[in-house]
């Protein structure tokens, strides 16, 4: 992270032919400018800390939001402009409001599919098949790639890091693999939807790749899983597991949630494609679908429990009889409260943070260095990397609020690489970073890098397949 502050700063106080911020005012070379600097820099270290110092991520980011809205607003009503200073804030707000609410949607019903059981059953799927180590390996990486372009990276991670830790009980060298595996695939999946990571979600809102768009970069992706998950796949024993049995029984519901998800999404797109309206609308839209179904779950709850107990009585299934006193009705709200409500505050305050320096002017002059006096594919390609380090959040936003002139190839190739660049460390990723807690001891930093060079490989080639196969897409630009 310092390196790319004192990068920036470089350009600052060094290159002459930096631009002007969107403002009024070009507040680069002040001392306002430098103090947001450095303020963002602070904040970001105790973000990456967030393990060490057991610090929630969004706290740091919340404080320096204001401090560098508050800083940009005393400037401008010194000079007699505060009307554009709030006008920037509220444009700043509204962009981050859109994304939110999208996002907030999604979880609740990955949280409603979720506390049905849904994932649950596909883990006792696995557990109950038997699967070698090598198959395991293979088929956790491989649903994590399929699973994520529709649950998100995070919440496909989690879940596959579950399976993997019940199945291996123990076995910390098969465990720490298989989550390097289960985050190259999980983050590589997410690319190619706009469904799989925020990043691909503020790509598609923004209106710089159309829906259908994305999935040109499915080959690409699947590169990225590919080549370093068959070199790691020769260091998996081929031997199995001790015998698990875990019954897990659906709960009412599960499968229509699942579909009324899939209809969400499907209104939320055509809001977009066919009417020119926010992605936001059909997704609050598939909120009330929920709300809806929630209601009829809760109305027809006692009969259908009547049903099941005198089922049970029949059949003399005092366990079942026992499970069914203790059910409880669906509700919508308690699943909204349990969104990843850290993850949401902290992208407000990377948004609000990354669109105050913009607004100082330090995003202009940085898309002037990378996208006028270097290449965009090597400018895009970097950026990638980088997002090992910070967060793809930050720089995906960064690139869209300088809106540079490129090619939809070259929107994509961001897209890809901002949302693959992070697999490369254990902390370049919400998928990494999660799965650090939760399979603590068997995943680590260091278990991450020693794989990073064969990840790089990946990347790589997935980056050449992408200019490859989607040549023509770099003639087409968006203005």
């Amino acid at each position: 992270m310092w390196k790319l502050i004192l990068f920036v700063l470089a350009v600052g106080l060094f290159s002459p032919a930096a631009l002007a911020a969107p403002g009024e005012l070009d507040l680069t070379y002040s001392a306002v400018g430098i103090t947001a600097i450095v303020i963002f820099t602070i904040a970001y270290m105790l973000v990456m800390g967030e393990e060490r110092l057991h610090m929630r991520k969004s706290k740091p980011v919340l404080v320096a939001a204001g401090l560098i809205w508050i800083m940009i607003g005393w400037v401008y009503a010194d000079q007699g402009l505060p009307g554009v200073a709030e006008e920037a804030f509220r444009h700043n707000l509204l962009e981050f409001a859109e994304l939110m609410l999208f996002l907030l949607v999604a979880m609740t019903y990955i949280n409603a599919m979720e506390e049905r059981r849904l994932f649950d059953a596909l883990r006792a799927w696995m557990i109950k098949k038997g699967f070698s180590y090598k198959q395991l390996f293979w088929l956790s990486g491989i649903l994590a790639f399929f699973i994520s372009p529709v649950a998100d990276n995070l919440t496909t991670a989690l879940l596959m890091c579950a399976v993997v830790m019940k199945v291996a009980d123990g076995d910390k060298k098969f465990i720490s693999v298989s989550c390097v595996s289960i985050v190259i695939a999980a983050n590589a999946g997410g690319a190619f939807s706009p469904f799989g990571d925020i990043t691909t979600l503020m790509v598609w809102q923004a209106g710089m790749v159309e829906f259908q768009e994305f999935f040109v970069l499915f080959i690409p992706s699947l590169l990225n899983y590919l080549v370093p998950a068959v070199i790691m796949s020769f260091f998996i024993e081929n031997r199995k597991p001790s015998a698990l049995n875990e019954e897990v029984e659906l709960k009412r519901g599960a499968l229509r949630i699942t579909f009324l998800f899939l209809f969400t999404i499907a209104t939320a797109v055509a809001c977009h494609m066919w009417l020119h309206l926010p992605p936001v609308l059909g997704m609050m839209m598939g909120l009330g679908y929920l709300q809806f179904f929630g209601y009829f779950l809760r109305m027809t709850l006692p009969g259908s429990l009547a049903r099941k107990r005198a089922m049970a009585e029949r059949a003399g299934d005092m366990a079942r009889l026992e499970r069914l006193g203790s059910v409880v009705p669906f509700d919508v709200f308690s699943r909204v409260q349990r969104a990843e409500w850290d993850t949401l505050l902290f992208f407000y305050g990377v948004v609000i943070c990354v669109g105050g320096l913009g607004f100082m002017g330090y995003l202009a002059m940085l898309s002037d260095t990378l996208y006028t006096q270097w290449n965009p594919t090597y400018a895009n390609v970097a950026l990638g990397l980088m997002s090992a380090v910070i967060d793809n959040i930050p720089v995906m936003f960064a690139v869209l609020s300088m809106t540079p002139d490129m090619s939809h190839g070259q929107w994509l190739l961001i897209t890809l690489t901002a949302g693959t660049g992070g697999s490369l460390l254990s902390i370049g990723s919400a998928a990494g970073v999660a799965l650090m807690g939760q399979a603590r001891g068997y995943y680590t930093f260091a278990s991450h890098l020693k794989w990073a060079p064969v990840i790089a490989l990946g990347y790589i080639v997935s980056v050449y397949a992408h200019l490859w196969l989607n040549s023509a897409l770099f003639e087409v630009f968006n203005h």
